[in-house]
């Protein structure tokens, strides 16, 4: 079986271009993108001087090949925008970061365009708008409902699909994916909190698609019906972060549909660059926190966090050495001890981005990140149209967009999907924004009753 995973991934690049002729192009890219995230193999391949072939960057190779190929005259037309910025010094800070440490910016600065440069680039490219950001959420929504059957079987038996389709594990530690007398679930994905936050976005934007009235059936089914069983789906992956972040969602989208006020999600965002500033600064005490967790989370899980904090503080203090641009691969971001073993662990998206990349890094990637989101809700799209069925997707989208970037401060699950997101919602609010009036249809001319032309 596990001649199966060089055929899946190189034969899915002829798959992108069916994809391409057989569908719209923006639908093709969604479906591309998602199915390939959601079940390509967890493998890689060395390519010399450029980051390993692997599903990310086979999906991105695929589609850009195909947009050059049948879809030409869209790139040629891309404007770029003030927004972009953020993402452009995220995907080139790496070559100052290797040439400061001694290194070659080839290899990981290629990582980083492919990784996060390319999926934003196609969301900024084929999804900035209304519509399109409309296909991607119900294009997500499908990815959580085609993930069900996969959650629940692994739920009672263990990660154990990878080895059965691709004949190698996808997790090895089992030890971790042991959760509330069943399993967490791992599936395709490299880890179970991984295909937590999955479940969560989808489950998410299903509850806001049906409360909204934006989507009323999907697949000739009642969309409140699949939206039921994709919570139950959801809430059976074990992940009590995803929980917390569906909670913090629900929160936002509620608060916006009754109050038209975007408090909570700009509290949310406030939250976390305030984090990240005490934390890359070295001003955070976790101790509140921790106690705070122990009460609602119990001993177990604060224990967890609490050794989190404690990581990151040593290792923050590592990175304020060479605070601007980082220690790129050098490896000097770890921390080693006396016998030069490295005894660190780096759990946290923000954590690797400052320690590797600097302050320039960290700042830029969370950037590029939580500014489509601000403008969208602050200046493009206020709360109070957050309800109105052509805006609903786009506000869902922006709102997992930010939850995923919560978790970035806790947890390190690269996911193209929401760099795709990011993409798209830069796209949609770099333009005016769209009418939301509805066409009235012409009525048609009045025929003269019978009795009128006879009488005529």
């Amino acid at each position: 079986m596990v001649a199966l995973i060089p055929i899946v991934l190189f034969g899915w690049m002829p798959i992108v271009f069916y994809l391409f002729l057989r569908f719209p192009t923006q639908r093709a890219v969604i479906i591309s993108f998602v199915v390939a995230w959601l079940f390509l193999p967890q493998a890689s391949y060395p390519i010399p001087l450029l980051p390993p072939y692997d599903k990310i960057s086979g999906a991105c190779y695929a589609i850009l090949l195909a947009t050059i190929v049948f879809d030409t005259s869209r790139l040629t037309t891309f404007k770029p925008g003030w927004l972009d910025v953020p993402m452009v010094i995220w995907c080139l800070c790496p070559i100052v970061s290797q040439v400061t440490n001694g290194g070659s910016p080839i290899s990981p600065t290629f990582s980083q365009i492919i990784t996060w440069g390319l999926p934003y680039f196609v969301g900024r490219l084929y999804l900035g708008s209304l519509d399109g950001l409309r296909q991607l959420a119900i294009g997500i929504f499908a990815g959580g409902l085609a993930y069900i059957p996969f959650t629940l079987v692994e739920g009672v038996k263990g990660p154990l699909l990878h080895q059965m389709v691709y004949g190698v594990n996808a997790f090895d530690d089992w030890g971790q994916a042991r959760r509330m007398g069943g399993w967490r679930p791992v599936v395709f994905m490299q880890h179970g909190l991984m295909v937590g936050v999955w479940m969560m976005t989808a489950a998410l934007i299903g509850v806001w698609l049906w409360q909204t009235g934006t989507l009323k059936k999907f697949q000739g089914r009642n969309i409140k019906t699949l939206v039921i069983i994709l919570t139950i789906a959801f809430f059976l992956c074990r992940s009590t972060g995803a929980y917390s972040l569906f909670v913090f969602g629900l929160i936002v989208l509620f608060s916006a549909k009754q109050f038209h006020t975007s408090l909570p999600l700009l509290f949310i965002i406030g939250y976390i660059v305030f984090y990240l500033y005490l934390a890359a600064s070295g001003q955070f005490s976790s101790e509140d926190v921790i106690g705070f967790i122990t009460q609602v989370f119990g001993e177990e899980r604060a224990s967890s966090l609490k050794f989190r904090f404690d990581m990151e503080e040593i290792l923050g203090e590592k990175a304020r050495q060479v605070f601007l641009f980082g220690w790129g691969d050098s490896g000097g971001n770890r921390v080693y001890n006396e016998y030069g073993k490295d005894i660190s662990v780096t759990d946290s998206l923000w954590i690797i981005a400052f320690g590797v990349h600097g302050a320039v890094g960290l700042v830029s990637l969370f950037s590029a990140l939580l500014l489509p989101v601000v403008v969208f809700c602050l200046f493009k799209y206020p709360a109070r149209t957050w309800s109105h069925p052509k805006v609903a997707p786009a506000a869902v989208l922006a709102v997992a967009l930010t939850m995923y970037v919560f978790d970035c401060v806790l947890n390190a699950m690269t996911n193209p999907i929401f760099a795709v997101i990011a993409g798209g919602i830069s796209g949609l609010v770099l333009k005016d924004p769209e009418s939301l009036k509805t066409k009235k249809a012409s009525s048609p001319p009045r025929r003269k009753s019978l009795v009128h032309q006879k009488s005529g």
